[in-house]
């Protein structure tokens, strides 16, 4: 009987891969191929559902949805996060084995070039963070950096803030090019959402726009004792290294900008709409960060 039930097994992830490529391939180039005979296939296809089978038929197409939403970046645990949030009940591994079926892939993250260019006549700085990127509340620990984004009118650079607490991108700044402005612009916004307790810190690479004076100024103007990292270093900054790896890989690299306006609007839309609201982190419990940020902001409130 074992053995009767295995076959049966085998033979309907056979018919399950012939189904999936029916308008592919022909019929009897699959089944000769998988070894089934054409009327064992019909017969498979043409019989009612099991409540199984219908179960996974119907996950399909909300795995599908949630998949495509995330820009095809959400690998199975993501996916079965996002479907628990709206309330779907399903085991991990059957969101695994059902994204595997449809071969949904993730993009992966890859390693970028760092535009990180030291200033060998600052200050010595030390390094605060010690590569912990958690922090207790808001604004008590931000980590900064830059990144280059090509355009066919020629390069966009971005800087960011981002919050250890939340996760959340509260700073971001872009131009075509990145003096020490730049990065202050991004300081100064996040300092504009989000109060910076006493004894904040802001960590950062040993890049030259981090070491200057006019960053300097900015960060004592808000309070913050600076930090930074060694240069070259990917660890030392990795929260900053981990978004824009993501931002390159899940977003940018699969797209053409024509302009830089054009890819200032995306990269816009990618922070504000995409990772700070709908992004869910393993990190916070599956949860975007901008959710993880206003629960916060909201327990002290009514504290």
């Amino acid at each position: 009987m074992c053995c009767l039930l295995c076959e049966g097994a085998v033979a309907g992830e056979k018919f399950s891969l012939i189904r999936a490529e029916e308008a592919n391939f022909s019929l009897p180039m699959m089944c000769g191929l998988l070894g089934v005979s054409r009327s064992g296939y019909y017969e498979w296809k043409n019989r009612p559902l099991s409540a199984g089978r219908r179960r996974r038929e119907d996950l399909k197409p909300l795995i599908e949805k949630v998949f495509a939403e995330s820009g095809r970046t959400y690998g199975y645990r993501r996916v079965h996060a996002a479907l628990a949030r709206v309330g779907v009940k399903v085991d991990d591994e059957l969101v695994r084995s059902l994204m595997r079926e449809l071969r949904l892939t993730p993009v992966q993250v890859k390693r970028r070039r760092g535009l990180t260019v030291a200033d060998r006549a600052a200050s010595p700085v030390p390094d605060l963070a010690g590569r912990d990127f958690t922090a207790e509340e808001p604004g008590a620990k931000l980590v900064g950096d830059i990144t280059e984004i090509k355009t066919e009118e020629g390069p966009l650079y971005l800087a960011t803030v981002i919050d250890c607490s939340s996760k959340a991108v509260i700073g971001w700044a872009l131009d075509v090019r990145y003096p020490a402005g730049l990065v202050c612009a991004a300081l100064d916004m996040a300092a504009r959402r989000i109060d910076v307790p006493d004894g904040a810190i802001f960590h950062s690479a040993q890049g030259s726009q981090y070491t200057s004076r006019e960053f300097a100024v900015t960060l004592n103007g808000h309070g913050l004792r600076q930090s930074v990292g060694r240069t070259g270093i990917c660890f030392d900054n990795s929260l900053a290294e981990s978004f824009f790896g993501k931002l390159k890989t899940e977003f940018v690299h699969h797209r053409r900008f024509a302009s830089v306006p054009e890819a200032r609007r995306a990269v816009v839309r990618y922070i504000e709409v995409f990772y700070n609201r709908r992004c869910l982190h393993s990190a916070l419990g599956y949860r975007p960060p901008l959710e993880v940020l206003d629960e916060w902001f909201d327990i002290r409130a009514a504290a």
